[in-house]
């Protein structure tokens, strides 16, 4: 998964919902910041977290 994650990308944590959509901020390996709308920038592994992408930013079109 951590190389398919790209900066840019929109993102959900599917086991926090609460946390809203997030914007892929970096990916080095298996570990991705992501900035959540409620719940800020985030460190996560994705070996262990499987994101949903939900898409691109729109402002990167």
């Amino acid at each position: 998964m951590p190389s398919f994650l790209t900066p840019g990308m929109i993102v959900r944590h599917p086991a926090r919902p609460d946390w809203g959509l997030g914007q892929v901020q970096s990916s080095i390996g298996a570990r991705v910041t992501v900035n959540f709308e409620h719940e800020g920038k985030v460190v996560l592994n994705a070996d262990r977290v499987d994101l949903e992408i939900v898409g691109d930013d729109p402002r990167r079109r």
